[in-house]
């Protein structure tokens, strides 16, 4: 490998730290990436907006301050893929659609402000899908171009997987994060609802709407988790309280060997005969892993999930479907049409299930450590014209419980399968320190 291909193949802690201590500069990480983009995006197709000249000038602010003896964040110099939807005051937010072509907001979003304020360089808008729902975008699976890398975060998920960037930034609110991050074969992180602040990106429904993250390591998924997360008085599900701290209590050693218990969900008959043998073996390697289903409750909370999801898109996109239906795709026009009848006593009846279906899991995690569960019903599925199913992340997105998917498996192909861990809202920093012990158990063998 060439250095510049080295460098682009470090990951944000080691990247952090090598411009800490002066191994390596700003500009050398940057341009280490840039030339990885310039060899596989026109195959891969994971950004939508790279102003190439304006990333290294980013890259030599960063170093002029650290050269100045200036204080710097944990991301400091390190660049970061932004997905699409996330507004940034010096670069377009298009939101995945033709309708908003060449759109620049005034502001940035809270994320992307909390990434500058720890240093990190915003590398470039990676694509989404049409305003974050099914249809796709350009992106191709790093792994397999004639494969979906999942969406909506397509373009993050394929950017940290082909070492465009080592780590990149997210929504969910269905199964965005999780998918693609298992499709692409990366450590995704959807945490509890309301922990990183959505002030400033594409509102799609907030009772469900998450900002995630994507990492080629699971200390780069803390690392990012630690730097975005904390209270935001303009995001109304956004509460003032403590940050988890995830990074030092994924470092801590379990004060008792993790308790851990598989759950199907009422989709299992969704999974992949591979999918479901590649579980079983996995249950296996951990001996006495007790295998449950979920509670009744959860039998309607697919059909809740969509009933608040299509409603809310119904109001968030009303200008879009009023103005422009024509340019929109008919699988988005279907849910907002869908969404258009549902009643309000039954999405207010949906909404107020949210903490029945918490407090189920909470009975769960007070007996488990984290709930195993497939991220996915198998292996990213051939063709780009749609993303893959979403169900193995309904219910815990709708519940707005932290999840986490681990890229542990392999499908039939060789393609990565995700297996998905999953807490009690509120639990994100035991569900690291779980998913550490999880793979060095696993390194073991």
């Amino acid at each position: 490998m060439s250095q510049d291909s080295t460098l682009a193949a470090l990951t944000a802690s080691e990247a952090a730290r090598q411009i800490r201590d002066g191994e390596i500069t700003s500009q050398e990480l940057v341009q280490g990436c840039l030339d990885r983009i310039d060899a596989l995006e026109d195959n891969i197709g994971a950004w939508t907006h790279l102003d190439r000249e304006y990333a290294l000038a980013q890259a030599e602010a960063a170093q002029d301050r650290r050269q100045a003896g200036k204080s710097v964040g944990p991301l400091h110099g390190v660049p970061v893929g932004v997905k699409d939807i996330l507004d940034t005051s010096d670069m377009p937010t298009e939101n995945g659609t033709i309708l908003h072509r060449g759109r620049k907001p005034r502001d940035d979003s809270a994320v992307v402000a909390r990434l500058r304020a720890a240093g990190a360089i915003i590398m470039g808008k990676t694509v989404s899908t049409e305003l974050a729902v099914y249809s796709p975008g350009k992106t191709k699976n790093p792994h397999d171009p004639n494969r979906t890398p999942g969406g909506s975060s397509s373009g993050s998920a394929a950017a940290v997987a082909s070492f465009m960037v080592p780590v990149a930034v997210g929504t969910q609110t269905n199964g965005s994060v999780i998918r693609p991050a298992s499709f692409c074969g990366v450590f995704g992180f959807k945490p509890s609802h309301g922990l990183i602040p959505r002030t400033g990106i594409l509102k799609q429904s907030p009772p469900l709407d998450t900002v995630g993250v994507m990492g080629r390591t699971l200390e780069d998924t803390a690392l990012m988790a630690d730097v975005l997360i904390g209270h935001d008085a303009r995001d109304p599900h956004s509460r003032p309280m403590a940050a988890p701290q995830i990074s030092r209590i994924m470092a801590e050693e379990p004060p008792l060997k993790p308790n851990l218990v598989f759950i199907r969900t009422p989709v299992w008959d969704q999974a992949e005969e591979t999918t479901k043998d590649a579980f079983r073996e996995l249950c296996e390697h951990f001996g006495d892993l007790q295998i449950m289903d979920l509670p009744p409750i959860f039998d309607g909370a697919l059909e809740d999930h969509r009933k608040i999801m299509e409603a809310d898109l119904a109001l968030s996109f009303a200008k879009e479907y009023r103005d422009g239906k024509d340019k929109l795709s008919k699988v988005l026009c279907e849910m907002i049409e869908r969404g258009q009848q549902v009643l309000a006593t039954d999405y207010n009846d949906a909404v107020s299930r949210i903490t029945d279906y918490q407090a189920e899991i909470d009975a769960i995690i007070h007996v488990f450590d984290a709930i195993l569960t497939p991220a996915t019903a198998g292996e990213a599925p051939m063709g780009l014209d749609a993303t893959g199913s979403p169900a193995f992340c309904t219910i815990w997105t709708l519940a707005g419980v932290p999840a986490l998917t681990l890229p542990i498996l392999q499908g039939p192909n060789g393609m990565p399968l995700g297996a998905q861990l999953v807490s009690a809202k509120g639990d994100d920093g035991r569900l690291f320190r779980t998913a550490r012990w999880l793979l060095d158990s696993l390194d073991e063998e």
